[in-house]
């Protein structure tokens, strides 16, 4: 595979979010504000680089039987530096995410990379595969966070728009709003794929990304 099918396989082809069905807690938590999805998407790009990084790094040291309990170090260690950076330089993003950015630590995303990814592959190929599931992260985030911004605030990144402003849908920025933009970008994102989506979603846990970390590898 070369190292451009590694990075865009991430952004449409299995997206995380929008084709696999990962993440979507934090997806639909703070996804309210475009500002706040970004943050929120960033962050875990840079959770699951350091992870991959290093995962790789030690994928011929860590044993295989404590792979997993290895994994949760490496990751919750990661998302304590993250928590430390966000908390001090970035303090308003920090109140927004709120119980959501130390919950980087169990994303299902981060550990099926880890998993099938990084452990099996060198170093820039497993970079190149972070950078490319956390591009598609933080992409599925900002247009879930987009469609809910702009139609139930009239806002986008703040910035108040002509018209939708007065006559805006407040529902999308509520609870149902966020599963609503969710299933109207499931369903693109599965046009776009030709169906492949909805065929990956519906073939069980053997084709979950994150299938061999929670034992369950060969199960239908």
């Amino acid at each position: 595979m070369s190292k451009l099918s590694i990075f865009m396989k991430g952004i449409i082809k299995e997206n995380p979010v929008l084709v696999f069905a990962l993440g979507i807690c934090p997806a639909l938590a703070v996804s309210s504000q475009a500002v706040n999805a970004v943050g929120m998407g960033l962050a875990t790009t840079f959770v699951l680089l350091c992870t991959n990084t290093v995962i790789s790094l030690l994928r011929k040291v860590i044993p295989d039987k404590v792979r997993i309990p290895c994994y949760i170090v490496l990751t919750a260690a990661f998302v304590t530096i993250t928590q430390l950076i966000v908390k001090a330089y970035v303090h308003p993003l920090y109140l927004a995410l709120g119980i959501f950015l130390p919950l980087i630590t169990v994303n299902c995303i981060i550990m099926a990379r880890a998993e099938i990814f990084a452990k099996k592959n060198r170093l820039f190929d497993s970079v190149i595969d972070a950078l490319g599931m956390g591009l598609g992260f933080t992409l599925a985030l900002l247009a879930i966070a987009s469609i809910r911004e702009i139609f139930g605030n009239g806002t986008w990144f703040g910035i108040e728009l002509p018209v939708l402003a007065e006559h805006n849908i407040s529902i999308f920025m509520l609870a149902p709003g966020g599963f609503i933009a969710f299933g109207i970008l499931v369903a693109i994102a599965n046009k776009v794929s030709n169906g492949r989506a909805a065929k990956l979603k519906e073939s069980g846990c053997a084709r979950c990304p994150a299938a061999t970390a929670c034992g369950k590898g060969g199960a239908a």
